[in-house]
């Protein structure tokens, strides 16, 4: 299991390095206050968007990422010692370090989720991990380098490379080999630090923009706020809203998703900072901004297709034209053109991911990954028809007043008073920059949706950026007048009713979901322990797609997930689906398949097609599984069995020249 001690580590970590690194240069770019907030969040994608490329070239090993480490440190060192940015005012505002150690503790709440809660005879877990069984990624690519294979799904006859966003998992990868951790324990300290590097970066903003420190502590308030969801339950009932509003399906907040989705966060992050450096750009151009700039859009797109590509680009389409129209048209030229250089280079970096996800996207047949329908809001109280029309309006006046009742209302009037307000200058060019991004994050939740999972991905993740930038600016908006009044008493309201969800929220994160397959979960280590005695790195492993299924609301394959440090020749459906490029009904064949092997029900067809076709180098067989009874692999020539413990595993291997 993931022990908390190596995962603190890694979080601490991560923090020093990426602060020294994004601090260093930021000094050089930016005010002090949001040089100090950006800081982690800027040295993170500064450094894995440059040094991804470079692992490419001289391997993915231990000694390798010590030793670009190392290089980094001596870059920020000389960084540090040139003299910082000129014209900002020394003695500005900065973040109190009381306020730092309050996102800290706050940050501690996704980082919870994701760690495994130990009792005496059970290991439980919280919901977000289903979300963390992308572990497998960072055990991959600790364990097997670069590029990136697909660990769940293995078929002989492709290629098997990973098509998917997946720099926040490489960094994690960076983490677990340098400090010598599992995959898991790198994504716990991973997932504080995104958290706290996303909070730093809005205090930052808030208190340049503000000029007052006290705004730091708002973005923390704020940002914890949760859903008003469980406030009308206990007001009116569980079921009251269940007929009136869609159920709830991952459209959220801060709070929600840091637990959830801490690469979309740090794409988030990336995409917030880059709209800054763009407003920056627009007032000082230079060569060093470009550079930056066009690292920092690399790294959130590497994250986060959603937020990083479809979001980010939407943003800067409607932020560069506002910037540019105040400018004289020489300069309006070198403006633009500057942004179109920082794209194109931004896009051959990111030229490999793009490259793998068009022809992720054509081998699972959907030529339309993306279409245009509104979000749904409302329920089944509703006729369809008439939901139809209401929905549009119902997104604007119910559900973001519902899922952001601290930061909507009053991060929307603070941007407006920040914009009139606001002369000539950078705060203005900032205001203007991430106004955008917070029209242009909400509206492609609103109208977009991506159809390539069971879920809308771009609809939930895409107003992840709009969500920050209200926090950042409700939080500045309540230290300065006009509407401070209003400003403040529509944050407290939504704080104080939205108190129940988030501390249901953080309690649940805690304590995990007490279920019966938590007693054999626990056990496991010592299974997948000795399943490495003999699978290779490289070799692929099969268990049930089904096994402990009940650890979390969805059939995933955890167990294997999280703990096998071994690629899969077929992982389940729920682990299948954002990864392997197969189309919907292959999918569904394989999946059906592979069930039916372990239920006792396959043939001897499914078990050769197994050990030739998928290349299932080991299969495991537990006790829990009814082919424990009617094992379909004890009389197979394909297949020799390699160990087995009573009343618990069977172990077997392929024979060797099985095709």
């Amino acid at each position: 299991m993931a022990s908390p001690g190596n995962a603190v580590l890694c979080a601490l970590v991560a923090t020093a390095f990426w602060t020294l690194l994004g601090y260093a240069l930021g000094r050089h770019l930016l005010p002090r206050a949001l040089a100090i907030g950006a800081a982690p969040v800027l040295g993170w994608a500064i450094q894995s968007a440059a040094s991804l490329p470079l692992f490419f070239l001289i391997g993915f090993s231990q000694v390798c990422v010590i030793g670009v480490a190392a290089s980094c440190v001596a870059i920020a060192g000389a960084a540090m010692l040139a003299r910082g940015a000129q014209g900002d005012a020394e003695r500005a505002p900065t973040i109190p370090a009381w306020m730092l150690a309050a996102a800290a503790v706050l940050a501690l709440a996704p980082a919870a989720a994701i760690l495994p809660k130990l009792s005496a005879d059970a290991v439980h877990l919280a919901d977000p991990i289903i979300d963390h069984s992308k572990i497998a990624i960072i055990d991959a690519m600790a364990r097997q380098g670069l590029p990136p294979i697909d660990p769940t799904f293995g078929e002989s006859t492709i290629a098997g490379r990973l098509a998917y966003y997946y720099l926040w998992h490489f960094s994690a990868a960076e983490l677990a080999l340098a400090l010598h951790v599992s995959g898991w324990e790198a994504d716990i300290g991973l997932t504080w630090f995104t958290a706290f590097a996303s909070l730093t970066l809005l205090m930052g903003f808030s208190v340049w923009f503000s000029k007052r420190p006290g705004a730091a502590i708002w973005v923390v308030l704020v940002a914890a706020a949760a859903s008003l969801r469980t406030t009308f339950g206990w007001m009116f009932g569980s079921t009251a809203l269940v007929p009136f509003l869609s159920p709830p399906n991952g459209f959220a907040g801060w709070l929600f998703q840091s637990a959830w989705a801490p690469q979309h966060l740090m794409a988030a992050s990336c995409v917030v900072l880059a709209m800054l450096l763009i407003a920056r750009y627009a007032q000082r151009p230079n060569f060093a901004s470009l550079l930056t700039l066009a690292l920092v859009a690399t790294a959130g797109f590497e994250s986060s297709t959603y937020v990083g590509g479809v979001t980010f680009a939407i943003a800067a389409l409607v932020a560069a034209p506002i910037l540019a129209a105040g400018k004289e048209p020489a300069r309006r030229l070198r403006f633009l053109g500057g942004l179109a250089a920082a794209a194109a280079l931004a896009a051959c970096l990111a030229a490999p991911f793009l490259l793998d996800q068009f022809a992720a996207v054509a081998a699972r047949g959907d030529g339309r990954p993306i279409v245009i329908h509104h979000y749904e809001v409302l329920g089944p109280l509703f006729p369809e028809i008439l939901r139809r029309v209401l929905d549009v309006p119902a997104y604007w006046l119910i559900l973001l007043p519902l899922e952001l009742p601290a930061a909507y209302a009053a991060g929307v009037i603070a941007l407006v008073v920040a914009l009139r307000r606001a002369g000539p200058g950078p705060e203005r060019a900032a205001a203007a920059a991430l106004a955008s991004l917070a029209v242009a994050g909400l509206a492609t939740s609103w109208l977009l949706v991506s159809t390539l999972g069971d879920n809308n991905d771009l609809g939930l993740r895409a107003v992840l950026p709009a969500a920050m930038v209200l926090i950042a600016g409700a939080a500045a908006g309540m230290m300065f007048s006009p509407r401070r009044a209003v400003i403040i008493a529509t944050v407290l309201g939504g704080l104080v009713f939205s108190l129940p969800d988030t501390v249901q929220l953080i309690r649940f994160n805690i304590e995990g979901r007490p279920v019966p397959d938590a007693a054999v979960f626990a056990q496991t280590p010592e299974l997948w322990q000795a399943v490495r005695r003999y699978a290779k790195p490289t070799a692929r492993v099969v268990n049930n797609p089904l096994f402990l299924q009940d650890l979390v609301p969805w059939p995933a394959n955890l167990s294997w997930a999280l703990l096998a440090d071994r690629s899969s020749c077929f992982a389940g459906r729920e682990l299948t689906l954002a990864f392997a490029p197969l189309p919907p009904a292959r999918r569904e064949a394989i999946n059906a398949q592979f069930i039916r092997v372990f239920a006792g029900q396959g043939t001897a067809d499914d078990v050769g097609e197994m050990a030739g076709k998928y290349r299932c180098d080991v299969v495991v067989v537990t006790a829990q599984d009814k082919a424990w009874d009617n094992d379909p692999f004890g009389l197979s020539p394909d297949y020799r069995l390699a160990e087995t413990r009573e009343g618990r595993w069977r172990i077997y291997v392929r024979v060797a020249g099985t095709q």
